[in-house]
């Protein structure tokens, strides 16, 4: 299905304005298939990026800086979902021994259980949003959003 049918249009929408409404409406898609998984976790996609980030520390502290300049949706308010996810025992924030001005955040054993159990299932969600594509338009698409992005 087109876009056109799939918000309902009735109008012939310029290439250009046609293109960034697909792009929108297929990430909202598939951002919604991914909030269906983790939902049950008590996790925001925001707070699961932030956990994701944490666990590619590889036991090195982050700061917030570091984490916001990783986030995917750079918009989000880092510090709120940091204090949210310490509430749940998934983040630890302390002070530098060597420079007491800077915090550092780590990700606890309690939130590497629940990535751990969210990783096979959040793998199998992607493999069914894509399933559509071939492995060769895959790396068309990434090549194509990359382009675009820069």
């Amino acid at each position: 299905m087109g876009i056109e049918e799939e918000i309902k249009s009735d109008l012939s929408l310029r290439l250009e304005t046609k293109t960034i409404i697909n792009i929108i409406f297929t990430s909202r898609i598939i951002e919604e298939g991914l909030l269906s998984h983790i939902k049950q976790f008590d996790i925001s996609a925001q707070q699961y990026n932030v956990l994701r980030i944490l666990r590619g520390q590889k036991g090195a502290a982050a700061n917030l800086s570091t984490v916001q300049e990783r986030m995917v949706d750079k918009s989000s308010n880092t510090t709120r979902l940091i204090d949210k996810l310490i509430k749940k025992n998934f983040v630890k924030r302390q002070v530098c021994k060597k420079n007491r001005r800077k915090i550092e955040l780590f990700i606890t054993p309690q939130g590497l259980d629940v990535l751990e159990t969210l990783d096979p299932i959040t793998e199998e969600n992607n493999k069914k949003q894509l399933a559509n594509l071939t492995k060769e338009e895959l790396n068309t698409l990434n090549t194509l959003l990359d382009k675009l992005r820069n």
